[in-house]
């Protein structure tokens, strides 16, 4: 009888993954990383902090300035592609905390996630979300496309684009570029629920991109952030290679540094760490300037807009997700 009883009062044991803290680890995971991003970057670092200590502070304040914009633009970008209206202040946090994450994970993945969890706490259906993020996405490549070809045709000699490609990748380039869709066709053929899903998502993109630019207070938010994102990137650039000296025009400095941006697109570098420095340097010294200030001017550039918004980014990030924001 006391064995029943004592069966009866015994607190069943919670499931393990119940017991272990996951919020708390997904807290702290994004310090974590950032400390072993640092480590591995410890060099870049250095050779940054090197550099803007070298530099003209009004010029370096007013880039500081132009970048902090930057996730206002990706702010406005995000609430032009939903009909409904998104809390600002944390729209704007987690644009903050998306910038880090994107430079902790492969290029717009970090980002990608973080908003889409922002969205779907916000109450819109899985499917909306991702409809409103593939056409963020689509918008903000039209936006820093268009700005590049405005750009090539106000300044045609500012830059050779070949340059910024390896001595003979542009024939596997191609290769790989006409391989794609016949791939993507040949799942879609064979697949029938891939092709179901996949027509089911456009359907769902198709209505979501017409009740956006049925209104114009959301279309204009949604392309004029388009535009200012990579817009004020560019000035950020220009405004860094202003305070270093770098001997390009200006409008031959924001061609160099869309065109890197854009040859690096399909790197799958966290933040494109790395290789957005490499091809940075590539186009600044393409553009006409000397190799030793374009290395600073890309170094000190990224140090700028990446490296120094990286741990409050993470912070922001950590504290979004002990909220749970996202």
């Amino acid at each position: 009888m006391s064995c029943a009883v004592t069966t009866a009062l015994r607190v069943p044991e919670k499931p393990l993954l119940h017991r272990v803290p996951v919020r708390r680890a997904l807290c702290a995971l994004p310090l974590l990383l950032v400390g072993v991003v640092a480590v591995r970057h410890r060099s870049v670092l250095a050779d940054g902090f090197g550099h803007l200590a070298t530099a003209r502070w009004p010029w370096l304040l007013a880039a500081a300035g132009a970048t902090c914009l930057t996730w206002v633009a990706a702010a406005c970008t995000r609430q032009g592609a939903v009909v409904e209206r998104l809390p600002r202040r944390r729209l704007l946090a987690t644009q903050f905390a998306a910038g880090a994450a994107n430079h902790l994970l492969p290029t717009g993945l970090g980002a990608s996630a973080v908003n889409l969890r922002f969205m779907t706490v916000c109450g819109l259906p899985l499917a909306r979300s991702s409809a409103a993020l593939a056409l963020y996405l689509l918008a903000e490549s039209v936006g820093r496309l268009a700005l590049l070809g405005a750009l090539l045709i106000a300044f045609p000699g500012a830059l050779r684009l070949d340059t910024l490609l390896p001595e003979g990748a542009v024939g596997p380039l191609l290769a790989v570029a006409g391989a794609v869709p016949v791939v993507a066709a040949a799942l879609l053929a064979l697949l029938p629920r891939l092709r179901g899903a996949l027509v089911s998502f456009l359907r769902t993109a198709l209505g979501e991109a017409r009740s956006v630019h049925a209104r114009p207070a959301r279309a204009l938010a949604l392309w004029g952030g388009a535009l200012a994102f990579p817009a004020l990137q560019t000035s950020a650039l220009v405004l860094v290679g202003r305070s270093l000296g770098l001997p390009v025009p200006a409008g031959h400095m924001a061609v160099a540094y869309l065109a890197a941006t854009v040859a690096v697109a399909l790197v799958p570098t966290p933040g494109g760490i790395g290789s957005v420095e490499a091809a940075l340097v590539v186009a600044l010294v393409a553009a006409g300037g000397p190799a030793a200030v374009a290395t600073a001017v890309a170094l000190a550039f990224r140090l700028l807009t990446v490296w120094l918004p990286l741990l409050p980014g993470a912070l922001t990030l950590a504290a979004l997700v002990r909220a749970r924001v996202i």
